[in-house]
């Protein structure tokens, strides 16, 4: 994998606001109520935002405990999953790593998995998300994941809206690691 720069850490920061970051009232998905909307979806789906998104959470991921396989619920996770996994893809060091993802509800024809890709009971995971605010959907997935034998590991996230994730992850003995927190925000 290409050496990640400072450089490569403020051009994310600089999409993110640019394409992804809006002034505006509206009900998230926890049901509060906030002054700015992060649409994520928006930088992961150009190819310098999924790139550098990719590597910079593989970055992440090469300091502390070591894991098998990153996922996080569908659908939100998917694309960052996947950044991920093509970072790896240029990494001899992480050319093992696995991914998956974790649907709200298992399927009902098939193998009928509410785990879905190269997870395996035993694993040591991280989940990642684009943005957390209180950590709903990431928590569901953490519990879904363990209740599948996984050991989650790790939380990386892109942005920390800083509205109580980091506390409800604490409280389940998971630091959340965000690249990017409230304070990078222009609110």
């Amino acid at each position: 994998m290409a050496q990640v720069t400072p450089a490569d850490r403020q051009a994310l920061l600089n999409l993110i606001l640019d394409v992804s970051f809006e002034r505006k009232e509206v009900t998230l998905a926890s049901g509060k109520k906030s002054n700015f909307y992060l649409d994520l979806r928006q930088t992961l789906m150009r190819p310098k935002g999924v790139s550098l998104a990719g590597r910079l959470v593989l970055e992440r991921l090469q300091s502390g405990p070591t894991i098998d396989a990153v996922g996080g619920m569908a659908v939100g996770a998917v694309p960052l999953v996947s950044a991920v996994l093509a970072a790896a893809a240029n990494d001899p060091a992480n050319v093992g790593l696995l991914g998956f993802f974790v649907r709200k509800e298992a399927k009902k024809h098939g193998m009928g998995k509410q785990v879905e890709g190269g997870f395996k009971p035993g694993q040591s995971v991280a989940l990642v998300e684009d943005t957390t605010t209180t950590g709903g959907s990431t928590l569901d997935a953490l519990d879904l994941v363990e209740a599948a034998g996984g050991k989650v590991a790790r939380v990386i996230c892109l942005v920390d809206r800083g509205e109580g994730a980091q506390e409800a992850f604490a409280k389940r003995g998971v630091e959340l690691e965000a690249l990017f927190h409230r304070e990078d925000l222009p609110i």
